[in-house]
């Protein structure tokens, strides 16, 4: 081979490599833009990657998060037609247990931050769980208070049958919290395992009051009232969110987290009555 030819041949290799490098720098930009947040105007946080959001994404969260998060569920499929967001709602701990034993999921949203370290302390969280939402509680009695409830020492009157979340779940633990600074002490007729459960015992009668979320009384309509007490600023809950180790869908759970706290998923979020961080 002459010299002239395998000169010509090694600048063609040369050049073959800095195009490959340009390529390899140009997939490296578009693959960043995956985990920036998402605007208020909607774009995905994986916009960079087409095609990237789309299969099932299961997203484990606080019963309290029935609403808001049932809203952006339907938003995130809009957005994103290849992309289907299953939900498994129930009392937080209960949620955790699950997600330690294996259960599958891909996002765990909590009403507490005690809850999500349950999570966290196993190992189960991809990366660091960040608040996007706070809750504060309020008393539900029936329509048109009945019982004038006005205060949180009103549920220790004689007589009155009140409800509590369990202990062990957030509402419990924000409850006995607001209850121990009122200095009020109740007995309830039953302990329920998650807010939902606390809240329908009022809505069917067989309860007079229950100590839930603010945002469970708005959700419910006019089928109960609900009163506020100064206590509850002494038990605010702030909610963490966080992709799981074990997603199998993690473009996808990362696009819907990203969606949560985005200014579309606070204004969404906001609407259900829920705080700010």
């Amino acid at each position: 081979m002459s010299r002239s030819a395998r000169s010509s041949r090694r600048m063609l290799r040369a050049a073959g490599a800095g195009a490959a490098a340009l390529l390899a720098l140009s997939a490296c930009s578009s693959s960043g833009s995956d985990s920036s947040p998402r605007s208020s105007q909607g774009s995905s946080a994986s916009s960079g990657a087409s095609g990237a959001v789309s299969g099932e994404v299961t997203v484990f969260a606080a019963a309290s998060l029935k609403d808001g998060f049932t809203a952006l569920g339907k938003e995130f499929e809009k957005e994103h037609p290849g992309a289907k967001v299953t939900f498994s709602f129930g009392g937080s701990d209960s949620l955790a247990a699950g997600i330690i034993g294996g259960a599958p999921a891909d996002v765990f949203a909590s009403a507490s931050w005690q809850t999500m370290r349950t999570v966290t302390d196993r190992g189960e969280a991809a990366g660091t769980p960040v608040t996007f939402v706070r809750n504060r509680l309020e008393i539900a009695t029936l329509p048109g208070n009945p019982d004038h409830l006005s205060s949180l020492k009103d549920l220790a009157t004689s007589g009155l049958k009140v409800v509590l979340c369990a202990r062990t779940v957030p509402c419990g633990a924000a409850a006995q919290q607001a209850l121990d600074a009122g200095g009020v002490r109740v007995t309830p007729v039953s302990y329920e395992q998650d807010v939902k459960s606390a809240l329908n015992k009022v809505v069917l009668k067989e309860a007079d009051a229950a100590l839930v979320y603010r945002t469970d009384v708005q959700a419910a309509g006019g089928t109960v009232e609900g009163v506020d007490f100064p206590e509850s600023a002494k038990a605010v809950n702030d909610y963490p969110i966080v992709r799981l180790k074990h997603a199998k869908n993690a473009a996808t759970a990362d696009a819907f987290i990203a969606l949560v706290r985005s200014a579309e998923g606070r204004k969404v979020l906001g609407e259900a009555g829920f705080l700010t961080p």
